[in-house]
């Protein structure tokens, strides 16, 4: 099965480097263009030079809930849709991340095809919504 959205542009926010670079990897093998990077100010210098498909970030970033540091990479790059891979979803924070178009979340654990799966279904949602 041919992916669509082969070569689409990932921005990859991971404060932690194994699980970062699994991420980049298991990506990279789904033919994603993935940057991945360690922090905030590390994603707002790429942002100033890209603008990706997709933002990956985990729930807490640099101190700071994994939303809020996606709002703020927003500033620097509108609309960008997010993907939040977290371990630990509860309602309340599942309704504050679905305030905010183009949130998703998806729990951890989870098997590599699961994750793509969840990719692909993103990118097209938010491909579909821009038609």
């Amino acid at each position: 099965m041919t992916d669509t959205f082969a070569n689409a542009s990932i921005l990859l926010l991971d404060s932690d480097p194994l699980m970062r670079t699994v991420l980049h990897e298991t990506l990279e093998r789904a033919r994603y263009l993935v940057v991945a990077v360690g922090g905030v100010g590390a994603a707002v210098d790429r942002l100033k030079r890209m603008r990706p498909d997709l933002l990956i970030i985990r729930p807490y970033i640099n101190g700071m809930p994994g939303y809020m540091a996606a709002r703020y990479l927003r500033t620097w790059c509108q609309g960008l849709p997010v993907l939040i891979v977290d371990g630990f979803l509860d309602d309340e924070r599942i309704d504050v991340q679905n305030e905010v178009e183009d949130f998703y979340t998806f729990p951890k654990p989870f098997a590599r095809d699961e994750l793509l799966g969840k990719v692909r279904d993103v990118l097209h949602k938010v491909h579909e919504r821009a038609r």
